[in-house]
């Protein structure tokens, strides 16, 4: 009986060490639908894809050091029971759970976690379009450069001719004209927070500390 107890006992404290362990080296990201319509949501490398109606949240834990990581929103989905189907904007290989990058236009949160000098590095990037507005912050922001960004202006109804598509409003990088230009400066004065091109980091590149950080990405 004594034995049985003994195992329980380590059995739990094991449980309870490595819950502990995946909190304390894991990033918290909360994704929230503020549309008045549904979102299905998308995270690589963590995370996959989950449907989001008005109001609904999605919570992903990243491991510390990810990087290369985005998550984004797709629209006008249709999926079969079997997680198979497309989406107008930022669909990722006709599947509800995504392994790769969405497809033009989608607005991106892009982030890399407990990088140089201990910092998370994110941003909103327009590089591949617009088609959601968005908010990304950190639950706890700390001054500088650790604060929200958004992109929440009506690209989408004033985007230009060449550049419009159903659903979404495409950067002048996916037709070849990437830049600092004028159709690049479309985005910039509407999102000065978000980058409108490759280099524009100075204004679109965010940092925060990584060991006491967690974000918050919101749809609308």
């Amino acid at each position: 009986m004594s034995t049985n107890m003994d195992y329980l006992i380590r059995s739990s404290s094991v449980f309870f060490l490595l819950s502990f362990v995946t909190y304390t080296y894991s990033t918290s990201f909360e994704v929230q639908n503020n549309c008045p319509y549904t979102i299905w949501a998308a995270s690589t490398p963590i995370g996959g894809g989950r449907r989001l109606n008005k109001g609904q949240t999605w919570v992903i834990n990243a491991p510390r050091g990810t990087k290369m990581a985005r998550i984004w929103g797709r629209t006008n989905c249709n999926f079969d029971g079997s997680g198979r189907g497309s989406c107008q904007t930022g669909d990722c290989g006709g599947v509800l759970q995504c392994t790769g990058w969405g497809k033009s236009p989608n607005t991106l949160a892009e982030y890399a976690l407990n990088q140089f000098s201990n910092l998370d590095f994110w941003d909103i990037s327009l590089i591949e379009g617009f088609n959601i507005p968005m908010t990304f912050a950190p639950t706890n922001p700390s001054g500088g450069k650790c604060h929200a960004v958004q992109c929440t202006a009506n690209i989408n109804g004033e985007c230009p001719g060449q550049l419009k598509v159903p659903g979404g409003c495409n950067n002048p990088c996916t037709i070849g004209q990437c830049g600092p230009n004028d159709l690049s400066r479309f985005f910039k004065q509407r999102c000065p927070d978000a980058y409108s091109y490759p280099q524009d980091d100075p204004t679109s590149l965010f940092a925060c500390p990584s060991d006491s950080t967690n974000y918050r990405v919101v749809f609308c």
